[in-house]
């Protein structure tokens, strides 16, 4: 049983991570009043100018759409405060919000955050966990304050990493388990049973935004954080390296503890479907790649369109 009146909700998204949770909000005794999400932009591999997945949805339901340039415009600002919401519900929105957009909701703004806080406050919180091979991350119910990602929590649920699961797997999972989380907390709010508990400042971690820089393969590094660093950055900025002066990106790897004595970056197998490289430590087997402007492949359809050996070697340059 639902306590408290229903809260008037403006929310904040773009992405498809945010969709699950508009979706329930939708579903919830609660009113979206409007949602705010980034400009339309040019989108997929023919960059045509399409709506963003919040705002799809949005549409769809009959829900009023803001999409200010900047939150500072004095219009968006009047849109906002006519809507008279009670409370703001941001999810992967994509921008900073100012203490004056914080301020406009009667109850403040919470957000849903795509990790166990204080670990991987910013901007790629789920490649970042996968990244640092982190066996369990989760989502956060905060409250969004000045101070990125660091107000009090609300609620959180907990997940396992599993060693083969790409950032795009964990985080779509996580989008699902995050949408009931948000709506359990409208629902405290609205009735006065809300807890919140401060963050640990002391364990803070901070997941800064990925480059495609991030992606370049240092074969010296020992084969579980290539591993971590190939599912991590996929679907972007993918980890790639060089082979016969060509760039290559490296999609699915598949980690051996132990292999033929070979440099790093040094091919061991090229046969079949095994595609298997040197590391520090351990071996890795390609299991799926891609040429530049082509579709991926596994190894097996890459050794048979390509001439590579045993010996070759994997560069950090072409």
């Amino acid at each position: 049983m639902v306590n408290g009146a229903p809260l008037r909700v403006v929310f904040f998204g773009t992405p498809s991570f945010a969709v699950p949770t508009l979706e329930s909000v939708l579903a919830s005794h609660h009113q979206v009043v409007a949602v705010v999400t980034q400009p339309d932009r040019p989108r997929g591999r023919g960059h045509k100018t399409s709506d963003s997945p919040v705002k799809a949805r949005a549409v769809a339901a009959g829900v009023p759409v803001l999409q200010p340039a900047t939150l500072a415009d004095p219009a968006f600002r009047l849109s906002l405060g006519a809507l008279d919401a009670d409370i703001g519900v941001v999810a992967a929105y994509g921008r900073i919000l100012s203490e004056a957009v914080l301020a406009v909701p009667r109850l403040g703004m919470i957000n849903v955050h795509a990790s166990l806080l204080p670990r991987h406050r910013g901007a790629a919180p789920v490649h970042r966990a996968i990244l640092a091979g982190d066996t369990e991350t989760g989502v956060t119910i905060m409250r969004v304050v000045k101070a990125l990602d660091s107000g009090p929590m609300l609620a959180a649920v907990r997940r396992p990493i599993g060693l083969d699961e790409t950032s795009e797997e964990v985080e779509r999972d996580l989008a699902r388990l995050g949408a009931p989380l948000l709506v359990a907390a409208l629902d405290e709010l609205a009735g006065g049973t809300a807890r919140e508990t401060p963050q640990d400042e002391g364990a803070a971690t901070y997941a800064r935004r990925l480059t495609k820089e991030d992606g370049l393969i240092h074969w010296q590094s020992p084969a579980l954080r290539i591993h971590n660093q190939v599912r991590g950055l996929h679907p972007w900025p993918h980890a790639h390296s060089y082979l016969h002066g060509a760039r290559l990106i490296v999609r699915r790897t598949r980690q051996l503890i132990s292999c033929s004595v070979a440099p790093p970056g040094e091919i061991i197998v090229a046969s079949g479907d095994m595609l298997r490289v040197a590391t520090a430590e351990g071996g890795l087997d390609l299991v799926e790649l891609q040429t530049e402007g082509k579709r991926p492949m596994s190894a097996r359809d890459f050794l048979a369109g390509h001439r590579v050996r045993p010996g070759d070697r994997f560069t950090i340059t072409p």
